[in-house]
């Protein structure tokens, strides 16, 4: 049975992102795969937005070890979506994000998921790190209590 998809008041960041022409698949509708792309340019904007996220800036850098895409309803070119962020779980070396795609208009997603993040060495990214107390006050008004769903 098909769950129902989050409003986008369940969501703490936003950020409009534009589809392009090619994320579009036979069918003419956004591809599956152009979700994951949206998923990471949200979490990188945040974060780069922060001052966390710059190749060769940092000693600490992070992988992303999990991400999970539920598609809702159909997004088309040229829609310009509106991602919604918000944290579900900060761990010893992990946070987990969840997103909510929406269509202009629509109070309800048309994708939703989630991406957990491993904070790691730069030099090695093998060796995970503690995520830094300055990152988790970042990132503690995008806590939301009805989190993890996804």
């Amino acid at each position: 049975m098909a769950q129902t998809p989050p409003r986008r008041s369940a969501y703490r960041w936003f950020l409009d992102m534009p589809t392009r022409w090619g994320d579009q698949d036979s069918q003419g509708h956004v591809n599956n795969a152009a979700y994951y792309f949206y998923f990471d340019t949200l979490v990188a904007r945040f974060l780069h937005g922060l001052g966390r996220l710059g190749a060769g800036e940092r000693a600490e850098t992070f992988v992303v070890v999990e991400t999970l895409c539920r598609h809702h309803a159909p997004a088309f070119f040229p829609d310009v979506l509106s991602g919604g962020l918000r944290v579900a779980r900060i761990g010893q070396s992990s946070i987990r994000y969840e997103i909510g795609l929406f269509r202009p208009g629509q109070e309800t997603a048309c994708a939703e998921g989630h991406f957990i993040h491993v904070q790691v060495d730069a030099a090695t990214q093998a060796r995970p790190l503690p995520v830094a107390p300055e990152l988790r006050e970042a990132l503690a008004p995008l806590m939301a209590p009805d989190a993890g769903r996804v």
